[in-house]
Formats: structure tokens, C-alpha cells, sequence
């Protein structure tokens, strides 16, 4: 495996490093690289690209493209190791590679490539080695500056890097929004085959100085219970109440104290100013499904497919769903569609192989029934029909399919104002709540 050429080009395409190691290579094949991916309207779907005989192996970071040229068949994970490698060499002498660290080293980048890179054959990478003889001192950028400094202050003094202290608003008001995509995958029997969720709590804090925020959560709160099958709840009911709540890989905003979730599963933390994600977490026992959907899709002859799909809300009453958008899909061969509905408007759409049920608002407890009639063409070559899954696409306000609670959240701060709470729970699923038939 040998390397041919290598070039750091900023996002503009503008060459910064270019070090040729083998003959077989021009320096303007740079420019084949920068008209066909960096100027591409659209982004490169592939890590390395082929054109004219000569393989692009590259990757973006920190504002650069890492670009290795190799003109033969060369083993692609020895190539990416180096590139990688290069990377952390730049961090390990300029602290932060970017295009101001790689502008203020070029000299001493290409010391290290003549000594990582013998005739494109990649040598000894190890930092902590390179440093015994090349002892030059890299430039740091200013920015890489700044984040060591800022996290010595961090350190030394306990000081906030997220929030500035003068931070003033005439009205004090904190909201929550809890977000839930259900993910389910049911056979046509009713029995669930996959359910979990994705959640995250999204804060927008408009606090004045600098407020300290305590947040609680479930008292019957599990986090990682290892070694649980997926479980789903389908009885009526659902809404905001849930006598245990099991999440597992949560992950937190740098602000928060993770020592106090630990002990009492409340989240304390100093907010940033504005809105930023406080929590994102994945739940897979216990779901409350929002909807039972019982389809009956009965191939009749070779000329017609007749539906039947029965679908209930099983949240509280008081609840409803909203864009509630149900794809029921037909054979290749569809002619026509006759629908019947309830409630809502159905179509069948030609161009997507499906019947689009529209509901603008489904009410908790409600159900309905949509029954249909699909016509089918004659074909000369008779295919089996490959039955893709009913979706669902809904949101559900003041629901959450794990069942997750905000108990209380509370602000202080050393003024002692008064400040407004609100909270908000939406489950939703877009394309990922699907029932086979």
C-alpha cells in the first residue's frame, strides 16, 4: 500500500498542504478533486471516490479536507488509520487542527510527513516518539488557545463557560419540552415485535444572573436496567401516568451535576442562556402505544385487494392527536381505489403505492374504520405483492410513551425573583410506527 500524494484543502477548495511522494502523480490533481467533491453541489455519499484511475481516500475536519491520492489498489483501512493519525498529530502540536493551526505550521507539517511518510509507505505516527526529534513548537490557533484557557478558568475556579453572569430579563421564564418519537414494529396478529422510544428535553431558559435549576423526575425512576426484553403496554388509558419508568443511554448537557441525578435523580444545573437540549435518553420497557391499529388486507382472485383497517386511540379521553396521517399500501398493479372513511379524508396516491388516510384530530378512547376496494390491472408477469407495512405518522400533546414526568422544577437565585414555569409533553412518530399486514 503506498500513498501517492496527499493534500489539505480548506472549504473553499484552496490547497494548503500538497506533498507529492511518488512519481506517478501532477500537483493539479488537486483540482480533480476540488471540482468534483469540494464545489459538487451535492455532498459525496462515499468516503473515497474513484476518477481515472486515481482513488481519493478523503475526510473533513475542523473546517479542512484530509485528502490521500494513491494511483493503485491500496488497502483502504491503512489509509483512513493515517489520516486519522494525522489528525491527532495536529492536535498533539498545535492543540486544534484547523486552517489558522495548519497556516501558522505548514513548515513544521511537512517535517512530519517526510518523517510519517517514506515514499508514501506511512512510518512511525506515535506522537510522544516524534517529539523526541522533532522538537519544534507548534503555533496554537487562538481558538485552540482559548479552550485550553477556558478550561484551566473551569478548573482553577469553578466558573461557568456556557453562561455569561449579566443575564438580564424583565420577565423570568423557564419552559420544558419533552419530545418522544415512538419507534413500533407490530405483525398483523396485534403482538409487538419492536417498541422504544427516543426522547429528549429541550429547555428554553430566559433567566436573569446566573440561576441554579433543580429538576425532578419519576420517583420510580430505573436508568440502564440491563439484561429486559422490549415490552409495550396496549391497554386504554396511557396518558401521564406510569407507575415505573426505565430509561436507558441518557445523556446530559455539559451544565448538569450528574452527582446529584445519581443520588436522588434530580437534575441540577446552571442553564445556559436560551434554548439548548437539557437530556436526551431511549426507553424500551414499558411503552405506552398511542394507537392500536387491527388491519384485515385480503387478496381476492387476481383483480381487487379488499381493506379493512380498524384504528384506536388509547390515551386518556381528554387527550387528542393531531396530523394524524395513515399510509396503507397497495400492489404494484392498482388500478383504482373505492375508500370508505368515518372520519377523515382518504385517497390513493398512484405515484407512492399507497392510500393516504388523512385525520386532522382523533380524540383519546375514539375509533374508527376505513374499508376500501383496489382494482387490479392485468399483468403478462404475475409477481407476488410484498405487503409493506402500514404507517402511522401522528403527535399526541401532554403524552409520553415512557411513561417520563417532570415532577418539579425549581429556580434559584441569589436576587430571590419570582419566575414562570412551563412544561410540555409531545409524542410523535414520523414513518417509524408501523403495523405489517
Amino acid at each position: 500500500m503506498a500513498i501517492s500524494g496527499f493534500f489539505v484543502l480548506n472549504l473553499k477548495g484552496e490547497v494548503l498542504i500538497s506533498r507529492l511522494f511518488r512519481p506517478d502523480l501532477k500537483r493539479s490533481i488537486s483540482d480533480i478533486f476540488r471540482i468534483h467533491v469540494v464545489a459538487s453541489s451535492t455532498p459525496p455519499t462515499s468516503p473515497l471516490i474513484t476518477l481515472s484511475n486515481t482513488t481519493f481516500f478523503h475526510t473533513r475536519h475542523g473546517g479542512l479536507w484530509l485528502v490521500a491520492v494513491c494511483k493503485h489498489n491500496a488497502n483502504a483501512a491503512l489509509v483512513y488509520e493515517f489520516l486519522y493519525r494525522f489528525i491527532n498529530l495536529g492536535r498533539s502540536y498545535f492543540g486544534k487542527l484547523d486552517e489558522e493551526s495548519v497556516k501558522n505550521n505548514f513548515v513544521l507539517i511537512y517535517e512530519l510527513l517526510d518523517e510519517i511518510l517514506d515514499f508514501g509507505y506511512p512510518q512511525n505516527s506515535e506522537s510522544d516518539t516524534l517529539k523526541m526529534y522533532i522538537t519544534t513548537e507548534g503555533v496554537k490557533s487562538e481558538q485552540a488557545v482559548r479552550e485550553e484557557a477556558s478550561k484551566i478558568t473551569i478548573q482553577a475556579t469553578g466558573a461557568i463557560s456556557w453562561r455569561r453572569s449579566d443575564v438580564k430579563y424583565r420577565k423570568n421564564e423557564a419552559f420544558v419540552d419533552v419530545i418522544e418519537t415512538v419507534n413500533l414494529s407490530m405483525n398483523a396478529k396485534g403482538s409487538v415485535l419492536r417498541a422504544d422510544v427516543d426522547g429528549q428535553i429541550l429547555m428554553r431558559a430566559y433567566l436573569s444572573g446566573t440561576p441554579e435549576c433543580k429538576f425532578g423526575l419519576n420517583d420510580k425512576l430505573v436508568i440502564d436496567k440491563a439484561g429486559q426484553p422490549n415490552k409495550a403496554k396496549l391497554p386504554a388509558g396511557g396518558g401521564l401516568e406510569s407507575a415505573s419508568v426505565e430509561l436507558d443511554d441518557c445523556q446530559f448537557h455539559q451544565c448538569v451535576k450528574l452527582g446529584k441525578f445519581d443520588s436522588d435523580r434530580t437534575i441540577s444545573f446552571v442553564p445556559p442562556d436560551g434554548e439548548f437540549e437539557l437530556m436526551r435518553y431511549r426507553s424500551t420497557s414499558n411503552i405506552n402505544l398511542p394507537f392500536r391499529v387491527q388491519p384485515i388486507v385480503e387478496e381476492v382472485g387476481k383483480s381487487r385487494v379488499e381493506y379493512t383497517v380498524h384504528v384506536r386511540a388509547l390515551f386518556q379521553p381528554k387527550l387528542s392527536a393531531t396530523n394524524v396521517v395513515i399510509k396503507i399500501p397497495t400492489p404494484l398493479n392498482t388500478a383504482s381505489v373505492d375508500c370508505k372513511v368515518g372520519v377523515g379524508k382518504a385517497k390513493y396516491v398512484p405515484a407512492e403505492n399507497v392510500i393516504v388516510w388523512k385525520i386532522p384530530r382523533f380524540q383519546g378512547g375514539a375509533d374508527t374504520t376505513f374499508t376500501a376496494e383496489a382494482s387490479l390491472s392485468q399483468t403478462t408477469v404475475r409477481k407476488a405483492w410484498s405487503r409493506p407495512p402500514i404507517s402511522i405518522d401522528f403527535q399526541v400533546l401532554m403524552f409520553t410513551a415512557s411513561g417520563l414526568l417532570v415532577r418539579f422544577l425549581k429556580v434559584f437565585e441569589k436576587s430571590n425573583y419570582q419566575s414562570v414555569k412551563w412544561v410540555r409533553y409531545l409524542t410523535k412518530a414520523n414513518g417509524s410506527y408501523l403495523i405489517r399486514i
